[in-house]
């Protein structure tokens, strides 16, 4: 079995989106769209002061460090249960432990912070319009994702109302 099928694929049925095959297939290419958009800066950096550019240059590495903590335990704390998939694995259990316990999707955060901070580090008007349908299309995916695991885990509404959706402590 290869690892899309341990994820949920089914390459028999995966074109009528059952298990939510069309978000995770949008979320791709939108990360694809949005790397490969033109730089298009708000304001030249040049007018800015220097303290100004050195502040947003350690504020967007300070949001593209938590993106990297974010993604990184938050696929080290789903292990087995992970899938790119909105509709949760057969075998999967409900994490809720570990960075979990501060976020319900990390994963989908982290992407959101990572382009939040190329957005600061560029000032980018083209990727902050990206940026926004990152948000929107991620949003989405996880309230859908939402509904399957509510489905699937008695717990799950109680630990949503005590637990952040997509950023820690924020949102």
């Amino acid at each position: 079995m290869g690892i899309f099928e341990q994820w949920g694929w089914s390459w028999t049925n995966w074109h009528k989106g059952e298990r939510g095959e069309y978000w995770f297939l949008g979320q791709i290419a939108i990360l694809i769209i949005f790397a490969l958009l033109p730089i298009h800066p708000i304001l030249e950096k040049t007018v800015l002061s220097p303290s100004i550019q050195t502040g947003l240059l350690v504020m967007a590495g300070v949001v593209e460090a938590g993106a990297i903590v974010l993604v990184g335990k938050g696929l080290l704390d789903l292990g087995r249960s992970l899938t790119p998939l909105p509709y949760p694995r057969e075998d999967g259990e409900l994490v809720m432990t570990g960075v979990y316990g501060i976020v319900r999707h990390p994963l989908y955060g982290g992407i959101i912070l990572g382009a939040t901070g190329l957005v600061i580090f560029t000032l980018s008007w083209l990727h902050f319009l990206g940026l926004l349908s990152i948000i929107l299309l991620l949003d989405r995916k996880a309230t859908l994702e939402e509904k399957w695991l509510e489905q699937k885990y008695p717990g799950y509404d109680a630990y949503r109302s005590q637990v952040k959706k997509l950023i820690p402590w924020v949102w």
